[in-house]
């Protein structure tokens, strides 16, 4: 079977990037979130999510965030899946997978988040970009928590510690190590 990227378009009519203007707009408004009103954050993101073609793929998923981000994961679900089928590619496509992800085990679809996030999960990193690679980790935890919302507390232990021991100043590999005896099938049930 061959490695498939996600990223890879199956149409050569991809949609332009924002450019580089409305990139550092969207980015003074997530920064100014804590410091309005969710109804004005929410209206801030749809006037600039305006400015971009119908059907945009990163407009539905900065709308779908907003929304996520203040307490509407019903509002923003349909907006993350409107994203992903319009073409949304790279970092923004993984964060996407993440936080719809998020949203669907806030939702009580456990059963589609852990789809979802195990999918990413099973992407070769070789198909990814470094910054799309590097949220392996967020990856993991999300699907930790999903895991333990099923049930399989041991199974999402051992994935938040294998995550988190790459990231120590010390103690890697004991940790590491620790991590995989969680979820060994030999000792899962000891």
């Amino acid at each position: 079977m061959t490695a498939v990227n996600p990223d890879q378009r199956t149409t050569d009519s991809a949609p332009p990037a924002p450019s580089a203007d409305w990139e550092a707009r969207i980015t003074r408004v997530w920064a100014a979130m804590d410091d309005v009103p969710p109804e004005e954050f929410r209206a801030r993101v749809k006037e600039l999510t305006a400015e971009l073609p119908d059907g945009h793929p990163v407009a539905a998923f900065e709308l779908a965030s907003a929304h996520d981000s203040t307490g509407q994961g019903d509002m923003a679900a349909p907006l993350y899946r409107q994203a992903l089928a319009a073409g949304l590619s790279g970092y923004r496509r993984r964060r996407t997978s993440v936080q719809l992800g998020s949203t669907l085990r806030n939702l009580g679809a456990l059963e589609d988040s852990l789809a979802m996030l195990g999918a990413e999960r099973a992407i070769d990193p070789a198909l990814l970009d470094e910054p799309t690679r590097g949220l392996a980790d967020a990856v993991d935890a999300f699907y930790a928590l999903a895991l333990a919302d099923a049930g399989r507390e041991r199974e999402a232990l051992a994935l938040a510690l294998g995550a988190l021991a790459r990231h120590l100043p010390r103690y890697n590999r004991s940790l590491a190590n620790y991590a995989k005896a969680l979820d060994d099938p030999a000792t899962r049930d000891a």
